[in-house]
């Protein structure tokens, strides 16, 4: 035998090893090698690839800390979309028979009949991936992203200790393919131990340190490191509870039943799986696991903002299906939102991208919601005045998973003081607090806002970070940081003025590398062949969102004939109402709005027109159909086109003002209704037929 074929063979023993005991040691809780003895083994694994590299293979335990620094993400699409789960609005107890009850109806079983069978799990305050494995290892990564397109973060994923880099158990039991879904989370004493190693490099003046707000933005920042290295100074951990796309049972994949079998699955493969998940019957079962779990909370290791619960049967969960691309089967049920009392220090106004002036409480540390707060928001001058929140008073602070902190109202004690011991009453300023200009309230608007428009500081800022997101004009690497320091160095006023900073103005900037700067130029460069609908809605005119501005770009063809339109002629454009309409008016209207278009396009901003659409009724205009259940030939898609395309309206659910209900097979719920209230009901031929009609 060769020298290399053995340490081929050595290695490969090694590599099992390793991995077993830090499967041990790092899942299980249950070592059974000191850990001096575990660095033995890998500093000769290690000494072993030193000596024959083409032994380093990508799931050796050597390769958890690894690669070069990358300059960015690259975009993954998912095979299998990672599509949202519904949050139950009833957040009692309550709201685990709300869902057991919509599954009944819509699975047909009547009341007494017999009990569904969910999986309850927790609701973790992580980060969301999807772990690709082929012929059993590692390959790829992702985030979440928008649910179609990710990021992929392999590399960071390989430094998470939990996450096997190849799949246990026999080669013959793991299938070709297969993706794992999870949560990738930070423990609440790493987060800590990590927080204490963060001050201490502050207290010894190192620079660009921080200390990290909360566990879950710690985590996301960490699997969103550009240097695996540093990632793998950041101590997270990782949850399985999903699948993604997996080989079928007759290519060689594995055939579970049950939602519970594959989590026992992925507990076998060498993913953590989190104790607390257990089967329940019916709605009883259900409301006990939520209660359980809700006086678990504050002693789990980790942060959680709920429970989820699952349909068991994964025949039955194909048989209820998606609904606006959220599974029937499945449901988040939060639990109330966390309060605190704390006093408030300040009312300060903050100014929004459109303008609208918000007053916000500064308030003094408090935890609440799994976050340190200091900050909460008071919504508008009326909410204060009604609220009666002043300065010095002691409040009730509401948080609650992602949602922005609020003042829910003032301790009754704090808010029986004289007068004389408490603030002034809260009153919004009358002038702009950034750029000084007039403050105005439309007529029947709650919000005051500046006037001053691009011109004011504020609204720049965030108007020019609208302008390059990803739905809008795409300008890759033009994040906060960077627009912030564009902004207060005068560099940019405008929109136009982003397509006139050159290379030596951005290298000259602060902590900005000559290739980072290449690729700003490079990234302003290739935004300016775009799309009609991505420029208006880059331009961030108030109400007009992405699908509003898809709708005009359709309706009228060209930016000019959008521009140029009266109130009336807006609102003949699809979904668009006299809000909408007179907000398009006035933002084109004023002359300089019409100025930084005219400038974006002199810089080379442009994309491909149209012809408008015929202006001439459709002939199924006015009229509103519903799809429901599997249709012969057509999918819902290819039918809702057909159906818009004629001019009709496709709505989501049925009402009094639906005129047809196309129903294939397994209509469900939807036929009920339908059927209740008179609708007419017709098959794919019947559609086929009206609109073949429609035609003639």
């Amino acid at each position: 035998m060769t020298p290399r074929e053995d340490a081929l063979r050595e290695a490969t023993r090694l590599s099992e090893q390793l991995h077993r005991h830090a499967h041990l040691y790092y899942v299980l809780d249950a070592p059974e090698l000191p850990d001096a003895e575990y660095d033995k083994l890998f500093r000769r694994l290690q000494a072993l690839e030193a000596e024959y590299p083409d032994l380093r293979t990508p799931d050796s335990p050597t390769q958890r800390v690894g690669g070069q620094p990358l300059d960015g993400f690259a975009k993954v699409r998912h095979k299998v979309p990672m599509l949202s789960i519904r949050t139950e609005t009833d957040i009692t107890p309550a709201g685990a028979s709300a869902f057991d009850a919509r599954v009944r109806k819509e699975l047909g079983l009547a009341e007494d009949g017999p009990q569904v069978t969910y999986v309850c799990e927790l609701k973790f305050d992580g980060l969301a991936l999807n772990l690709r494995y082929e012929q059993g290892v590692l390959v790829q990564a992702a985030t979440r992203g928008d649910g179609e397109i990710g990021e992929e973060v392999t590399q960071n994923i390989r430094t998470v200790q939990q996450i096997p880099l190849r799949l246990h158990g026999e080669a013959s039991a793991i299938p070709p393919v297969v993706e794992v879904r999870g949560e990738v989370y930070m423990r609440r004493d790493d987060f800590d131990a990590l927080n204490a190693r963060q001050r201490e490099k502050i207290a010894a003046g190192q620079k660009n340190e921080k200390v990290f707000v909360n566990p879950r933005n710690a985590a996301a920042g960490a699997v969103r490191q550009l240097d695996p290295a540093i990632a793998a100074q950041r101590p997270l951990s990782f949850f399985a509870y999903g699948l993604g796309e997996v080989t079928p049972p007759a290519e060689g994949g594995p055939d579970h039943a049950t939602q519970f079998d594959w989590l026992q699955q992925f507990a076998a493969w060498g993913f953590p799986v989190a104790q607390q998940t257990a089967r329940a019957r019916g709605a009883i079962e259900l409301i006990a696991f939520h209660e359980t779990i809700g006086r678990q909370r504050d002693g789990l290791p980790y942060d959680i903002d709920g429970v989820v619960y699952k349909v068991d049967s994964v025949e039955e969960q194909r048989r209820l299906g998606f609904v606006s691309r959220e599974p029937r089967w499945a449901v988040a049920h939060k639990y109330p939102a966390q309060e605190q009392l704390t006093e408030v220090l300040a009312i300060e106004v903050q100014v929004g991208r459109t303008g609208k002036l918000t007053p916000v409480a500064k308030l003094a540390p408090v935890f609440v919601g799994g976050v340190t707060v200091t900050n909460a928001t008071l919504h508008n001058e009326d909410e204060t005045r009604r609220k009666d929140v002043r300065v010095g008073d002691t409040v009730i602070v509401r948080r609650a998973g992602d949602v922005i902190p609020e003042v829910v109202g003032v301790l009754p004690e704090s808010a029986a003081r004289p007068d004389a011991e408490r603030g002034p009453v809260f009153t919004m300023p009358r002038q702009c607090p950034v750029c000084g200009s007039d403050a105005v309230r439309e007529e029947g608007e709650v919000d005051y806002r500046c006037s001053g428009g691009l011109f004011c500081a504020a609204q720049r800022k965030e108007a020019i970070l609208h302008f390059a997101a990803r739905r809008a004009l795409d300008i890759e690497g033009l994040g906060d940081k960077l627009v912030e320091q564009l902004v207060d160095a005068d560099l940019i006023r405008t929109l136009p003025d982003l397509y006139k900073l050159g290379f030596t103005t951005l290298a000259g900037l602060d902590r900005m590398a000559d290739k980072s700067a290449r690729n700003i130029v490079d990234a302003l460069e290739a935004s300016k062949k775009t799309t009609l609908p991505r420029f208006l809605f880059g331009l961030g005119v108030r109400h007009v969102g992405e699908s509003t501005a898809k709708e005009l770009a359709r309706h009228f063809g060209k930016l000019d004939a959008v521009m140029d339109a009266s109130e009336a002629q807006l609102l003949e454009v699809e979904d668009i109402g006299p809000v909408v309409a007179s907000s398009l008016r006035t933002f084109f209207d004023q002359p300089h709005n019409r100025e930084v278009v005219e400038q974006l396009r002199a810089c080379g901003v442009h994309w491909e027109e149209g012809e408008p659409a015929p202006r001439a009724a459709k002939p199924l205009s006015g009229k509103t159909f519903v799809i429901t259940g599997t249709l012969p030939t057509l999918s819902r898609e290819e039918a809702k086109e057909k159906l818009e395309g004629a001019g009709a309206k496709v709505a989501g659910s049925v009402s009094k003002k639906t005129d047809y209900l196309v129903a294939g097979a397994e209509a469900g719920s939807k036929l009920d209704k339908a059927n209740a209230l008179g609708v007419q009901v017709i098959d794919e031929a019947g559609m086929l037929g009206i609109l073949g009609g429609a035609a003639d």
